[in-house]
């Protein structure tokens, strides 16, 4: 065989192996265009603009302060009886006897000890007990002197100690002092809580809230805000199941929620999770509830929604 028909027969292997390589990736991309390129969009959980309540707060600290308390100092060598201290008594009761006099309670409370002490003469111990009415227990806080135009009497407070650290208690502003501290540039103020269940003891630290400027705004989930540079934005679904990025105002949080000072009117659909799901102006399925609108059950693997497939079988089973 000639040199040049060699060279001519490896010429045509080689297009024939490119035509067939081209041919193969066409078909190929033609299968997989056909079984994903009309996937539906991607389930995103929805929710709708509420009404909900924001307040600004001041954070402080106090020491707890019991109703009423009493004292009695007793020698030791005077005890009839036991002395069963933490224990609750009411008015009236026995709290202990002594030789010469048996001590009743004036009040209801509970009963603990200071101490002991050392007498006047030097001779002999006693004790000091204490009973302690603390139904209700008070605290004195210092107030920054920037919020003194917003203290007054009874607004909400809530407050904390280490002995119930996942408990919170309530209370109010019972009184507010009518001079600001000049070393300290503080407003004192008085709060009340009542502690019915008595869980609360005189003398320990509590982390104090008084909440002020109490209002009905705007509110959506914390979770579906953008924040880029000093701006927020949230995705706006339409009618179409289109998810609109738009700017937003916002203000105060509180527990989870953001505050919508414009931007938004109650009713609108917006995304609350998937944020990295959706893209500006694309479609969307609305979650809402762990159901789609079209009232599907709502895979908790959303990509079980890629395969059309899935979403024939969901609609034969429901």
């Amino acid at each position: 065989m000639k040199r040049s028909t060699k060279i001519t027969i490896i010429i045509i292997i080689f297009f024939l192996i490119i035509a067939a390589v081209i041919i193969g990736r066409t078909m190929i991309g033609a299968h997989f265009a056909k079984k994903f390129g009309k996937r539906p969009p991607p389930g995103i959980i929805v929710t709708k603009v509420a009404e909900k309540e924001f307040y600004e707060k001041i954070e402080s600290f106090g020491t707890a302060i019991s109703k009423k308390t009493e004292s009695f100092r007793i020698k030791k060598d005077n005890l009839i009886s036991d002395l069963n201290l933490s224990e609750y008594v009411k008015k009236g009761e026995l709290i202990v006897k002594l030789k010469d006099k048996n001590i009743i309670a004036p009040f209801n409370g509970v009963l603990g000890y200071r101490g002991l002490t050392e007498d006047i003469l030097g001779s002999e111990n006693s004790i000091i007990i204490t009973l302690d009415d603390s139904s209700v227990i008070y605290s004195d806080i210092k107030i920054p002197e920037t919020f003194a135009s917003v203290m007054k009497k009874g607004l909400p407070i809530s407050a904390k100690f280490a002995g119930y650290k996942n408990k919170s208690y309530g209370g109010t502003v019972d009184a507010v002092s009518s001079r600001i501290n000049a070393e300290t540039r503080s407003l004192l103020t008085r709060i009340k809580i009542n502690n019915e269940n008595f869980e609360l003891i005189p003398g320990s630290l509590l982390e104090v809230v008084v909440n002020f400027n109490k209002r009905k705004s705007l509110s959506i989930p914390d979770t579906s805000v953008i924040l880029e540079g000093n701006k927020s934005y949230v995705y706006k679904v339409s009618e179409e199941n289109i998810a609109n990025k738009i700017e937003i105002i916002i203000g105060s949080r509180n527990q989870g929620n953001v505050e919508v000072l414009s931007g938004l009117e109650i009713g609108d659909t917006i995304v609350a999770e998937g944020l990295k799901k959706v893209r500006p102006r694309g479609k969307i399925k609305p979650i809402e509830n762990g159901t789609t609108k079209s009232g599907y059950s709502f895979k908790k693997k959303l990509n079980l929604f890629d395969n059309p497939e899935w979403n024939l079988k969901d609609k034969k089973n429901t």
